[in-house]
């Protein structure tokens, strides 16, 4: 099912609502790897004015679940079980991308990573993340 709606997304359907109120897309989606794009303005500010590191979390850990997601079977979900992230220069008004890819994939476990780039191909933050594939009774109603 999860699948499905990411095969969806990537093929133009509808959004994620997450993703219709912060403004990302998903760009390409691959085995083991995910892109999202992202336009950062004065609308995503922190009180400082510089894009608000909860944003970046935001499409760097749809990125890597995306990723995650590309190779889950039917009957399967995720949850994410942790992220991190580093930031490592400010944005004001950008066109952002986050390459999320799978770099170890267990039978339920699995570690993410994601750069995410400014227009001038900058590295604005680099995130990781830890995946749990769910099945049987605790992917139903997910």
């Amino acid at each position: 099912m999860i699948r499905k709606l990411f095969d969806q997304w990537a093929a133009g359907g509808e959004l994620p609502q997450i993703a219709k109120l912060i403004g990302f897309r998903l760009t390409e989606y691959n085995p083991d790897k995910a892109v999202m794009e992202f336009d950062a303005g004065p609308q995503h500010s922190n009180p400082m004015g510089s894009l608000h590191g909860g944003v970046l979390c935001d499409i760097a850990d749809a990125a890597m679940g995306t990723a995650w997601a590309t190779r889950l079977e039917e009957g399967e979900t995720f949850t994410t079980i942790e992220l991190k992230i580093n930031f490592f220069r400010p944005v004001w008004n950008s066109h952002l991308t986050a390459t999320a890819n799978v770099i170890r994939r267990g039978k339920t476990l699995g570690y993410i990573e994601c750069d995410v780039r400014d227009d001038a191909g900058n590295l604005v933050a680099r995130a990781a993340s830890s995946c749990m594939t769910l099945r049987g009774e605790q992917a139903k109603g997910r």
